[in-house]
Formats: structure tokens, sequence, C-alpha cells
């Protein structure tokens, strides 16, 4: 069985990377947990590294924050959809919201449940994901920022997570702006910009983040090391804290063209055959996943001369005629991965997963 491990060594150096980062520049920040898809050994490491607030997606995921640490700051990090909205309120404490009319359902239901319930207004710049447009920014405030059992703590934005819009100075003097206006029109203090995500993580070691943005999400670039702008590793940052280990369950040597008349396979794909490879052969191995579990683009050999070739719903081909390792059947290859690749693995039943340190 395929499985996957954490190395909490690792995670704990990029987290106290990242904090020295955050601190040294006065940003407050929180880890997002959503590629945890709700593990609870994975969760408890997270907790464990001593981070005062989580930010996930899903809310049974943060119900499972709160019964490790019913202490933690919990943020649910998308508008809520009104049949959650009790959840939200049990096991949220803070939400990200660009609906009037959901906020008012989280006032009822926080007056309800006797709770304080804290909001970021999602403003949008350009992403075309959620967030209010700017220009709505003051009417939408002022309908929402006298209702009961609710306080707005910040404004906030993401970049880079539909369309690939990239952040910049601009749009942040622009989310700092908003800020302003609102402080002054209402002679309230919003107290954070949320605006920093991993993929903002370069303008603050490049000291061109604007210094309103008080406010970061981080869950990628503490997991992967990962300079989202430049695609490398951060230097003094591990790139595999996630690792995934496969099993070799055959290793034959076969002709590289097929051989018959050739369709569509399942994931609807002709082979194409290159006219040199008439005559030769591979050796190859079939490894323990397939396309059900993680598509092989996500997947980066730590052996670096092994080829991937192709995937089928539960095996995966690999070439090994450019390895100088002699593997033989059940030898373990290791890989390690990319955000997407990770996040199916974790929430796959069919694979393993520990804590290595």
């Amino acid at each position: 069985m395929a499985f996957l491990t954490l190395n909490k060594s690792k995670l704990k150096e990029n987290y106290l990377f990242l904090d020295k980062l955050f601190r040294k520049n006065n940003i407050e920040w929180s880890i997002v947990t959503k590629l945890l898809c709700g593990n609870k050994i994975f969760i408890k490491e997270v907790l464990d590294l001593g981070i005062n607030e989580v930010c996930d997606s899903r809310v049974s995921n943060l119900k499972k924050v709160k019964s490790i640490n019913p202490n933690i700051t919990t943020v649910y990090i998308k508008p809520p959809a009104k049949r959650s909205i009790e959840e939200i309120i049990q096991y949220a404490d803070v939400s990200f919201n660009s609906e009037s009319t959901t906020i008012e359902l989280l006032s009822k239901e926080a007056v309800k449940q006797k709770k304080e319930h804290r909001i970021i207004i999602m403003i949008e710049l350009g992403d075309l994901r959620e967030g209010i447009m700017g220009d709505h920014l003051i009417e939408f405030y002022e309908s929402i920022f006298h209702l009961p059992n609710i306080k707005v703590v910040g404004i906030g934005s993401n970049l880079n997570c539909l369309h690939g819009v990239m952040p910049s100075q601009d749009k942040y003097v622009i989310l700092s702006l908003y800020k302003q206006l609102i402080d002054t029109k209402f002679g309230k203090t919003i107290p954070w910009i949320s605006g920093g995500t991993s993929v903002v993580i370069p303008m603050l070691l490049n000291n061109t983040l604007p210094g309103a943005v008080n406010h970061f999400r981080v869950g990628e670039t503490l997991y992967f090391g990962a300079d989202l702008v430049n695609e490398t590793t951060i230097e003094g940052m591990h790139n595999d804290v996630f690792k995934l280990y496969t099993e070799i369950i055959e290793i034959t040597k076969k002709p590289k063209v097929p051989i018959g008349e050739l369709a569509e396979n399942p994931s609807g794909e002709l082979y194409e055959i290159d006219e040199k490879d008439y005559g030769k052969m591979s050796k190859r191995a079939i490894i323990d996943i397939g396309l059900l579990d993680i598509s092989p683009d996500y997947l980066i050999p730590d052996d670096t001369q092994l080829e991937i070739v192709n995937a089928s719903s539960d095996m995966l081909i690999i070439n090994l005629d450019n390895s100088k390792k002699e593997y033989k059947v059940g030898d373990l290859i290791s890989f390690r991965l990319k955000y997407m690749g990770a996040l199916g693995l974790l929430n796959s039943y069919y694979i393993g997963k520990k804590v290595v340190d």
C-alpha cells in the first residue's frame, strides 16, 4: 500500500522560518489546514507548532480542530453557504464574507448561540473569485457593521487562486486605501488587512509589500517551502515536508511501442507512436498508485533518472532504463509532491498517512 509521510522536524523548521519573517514585519498570521483534509494526526502536528489561529474551507475540518484544541481561533475562509450557518457559528470564530444577506443570517444565529462572530469582508482585486467590488465597500460596510453579535475585524483579498492574477504593490495600496476610507467615514478602526497568502510572501521577502497589510494566511509555503512567483524553493525552507512512498509490484522489459490496433484509453487519450521507438525495449516498473490517487503531473521522483511513462486508474508505469539503481519488486520509490497532488492524496482513503521525524 502506498503511503504519505509528514516530516515533523522539517515542518517545524518551515514554521519557525515563517514565524520569524512575520514577527520581523509586525504581521499576524494563521496556518491554512485545508490541505490536510481533516486528518487529525496531521492537524495535531500543525497545532503543536504553537500557532494561535488556523484557517480552513471545510467546516467539518474546523470542527476537528476545535475537538483537539477548543481555544484555537478558527477561520472559515470562503463565504458561508446558508445551510451551513449554524455550524459556522458553532465551529468558526471568524468567517470570510461577501454577501450582506449571509452576514444577516450569521448575526441571527450568533444571537441564538449567544456568541460574537467576527467577519472579514473580502474585496475583489482582479482574480474574479470571491469578493465585493471596491466601489461598493462603503455601502456594504454600512449595511452590516451595526448587526448584533457581528464584529468586522478586517478586509481581505485573494489573488492567483482562480485566474492566476499576481499580487502587486498597486493592488495592495488600493486595499490599504479601502481600509482608510472605512476608518475615516465610520470612525472605526478595522484591525486587519488580510491580504497575505503564500503567493504574496516573495513581496515580503523583497520588501515591496505595503506595510498596511498586517495579516497572512499561509498553507502552501509552509508545507512546500514554495516561492510561487519564481517557482523555486525559498532559501532556508524545505520542499519535502510531505513525501509519497510507493511499492514496485512488477518489473519487466517490454516493447516501447504498444502492439495492436490503437483506440482511446479510458482517460480519453489516444497514444501517439514515435516511429524511432519501433523495435526498442525498455525496463519498466509498475507501482501501486494510479490516476485515482494522483495525476503524474504532480509527482517529482527523488530518483531524478526515473521517467514517468503513463498511468491507468490504479497503476503507474515508470521507465527504469536511465536509473543507476538496481530496483526489484517490493522496493519503494519515493516522490516529492506538488500542492494539488498532495491535496488529492490527503483526501484519499486508499493512501496511508504517517508522521516521521
